[in-house]
C-alpha cells in the first residue's frame, strides 16, 4: 500500500465520526440520552486515535487534496459543541430561560473559539477552555446538579474559552502525559459505561468520570502555576 494510499485512508477514518455524530443526534431527537452518549463516546475515541495516525502517515504530505484539521474541526464542533448544547436544553436539566442562555453561549462563544488561529499553545496544549462541553455535560448527566450551579459552569468556561489559562490536550501535551494519557483513557471508559447504564444514579462510573474531568480540566492551569524545570547546564 503506498503511502498517499495509507494517508486517504486516514482521512476515511476520521470522517467516519460524521456517522457516529448523526447517530448520536438521531438518539438525542429521541431523548435516549445514554444511547446519544454512547455513539458521542464512539466519536470521542476516534478523535483520540485519527490525529496519531494523520501524524505517522503524513497526511499533510501524501493526502493533501483533503483537509484534515478543517474535517477534524466540523466533526469536532458537531460532537464537543452542537449535540451536547442541544441535549443540554432538551433534556431539562436547564429549565427555562437557563436553558436558552446555555445553547447561545456555547454555541456562539465555541465557533468563534474554534476558528482562532491561536487555540494552540507551544506546548500543544489549548490556550483556554477547548469547547469540550461533550466532557461537561455528560458529568452534569451523571449527577445533575443544581441548575443554577449547571448555568454557572457554562458561562464560566465560556469565559474560560477566551483567557490565557491553559488546558492540556492528553496526547499532545509532553508534560505529566504518563499521567494525562491514562486519565484520559479512564475518563473515556467511565463515560462509556455511565452512557451505558443510561446514567443510572448509583453508577460507581459517576464518581471517576467527576475524578478524571476534574484533572483533564485542571491540569493545564496547574502546570502553568508550577513551571516546568529547564535543564542547567554547567560552566
Amino acid at each position: 500500500m503506498t503511502p498517499a494510499t495509507k494517508a486517504l485512508f486516514v482521512h476515511l477514518f476520521t470522517a467516519i465520526g460524521a456517522v457516529f455524530a448523526m447517530l448520536a443526534m438521531l438518539a438525542a431527537v429521541e431523548e435516549k440520552w445514554g444511547l446519544m452518549y454512547v455513539w458521542l463516546v464512539v466519536a470521542f475515541i476516534v478523535d483520540g486515535i485519527d490525529g496519531p495516525l494523520a501524524r505517522r502517515y503524513d497526511v499533510k504530505t501524501h493526502a493533501n487534496q483533503i483537509n484534515g484539521v478543517l474535517m477534524d474541526l466540523i466533526i469536532d464542533y458537531l460532537t464537543y459543541v452542537f449535540i451536547p448544547a442541544y441535549a443540554l436544553f432538551k433534556s431539562g436539566l436547564l429549565p427555562g430561560w437557563t436553558g436558552w442562555i446555555a445553547i447561545i453561549v456555547i454555541t456562539y462563544a465555541s465557533v468563534v473559539y474554534f476558528s482562532d488561529n491561536r487555540m494552540k499553545t507551544k506546548d500543544n496544549s489549548f490556550a483556554g477552555f477547548p469547547g469540550c462541553w461533550n466532557m461537561l455535560v455528560i458529568v452534569i448527566f451523571a449527577i445533575q446538579p443544581d441548575f443554577w450551579i449547571t448555568l454557572g459552569l457554562v458561562v464560566a468556561l465560556a469565559v474560560a474559552m477566551f483567557t490565557p489559562l491553559k488546558f492540556i490536550h492528553p496526547v499532545r501535551t509532553q508534560r505529566w502525559r504518563a499521567v494525562s494519557l491514562p486519565v484520559a483513557m479512564a475518563w473515556t471508559g467511565f463515560a462509556g459505561w455511565a452512557a451505558w447504564v443510561d446514567f443510572h444514579p448509583e453508577s460507581w462510573a459517576h464518581w471517576g468520570l467527576v475524578l478524571t474531568s476534574l484533572y483533564l480540566l485542571f491540569a493545564g492551569i496547574v502546570q502553568q502555576l508550577i513551571p516546568a524545570r529547564t535543564a542547567q547546564t554547567t560552566v
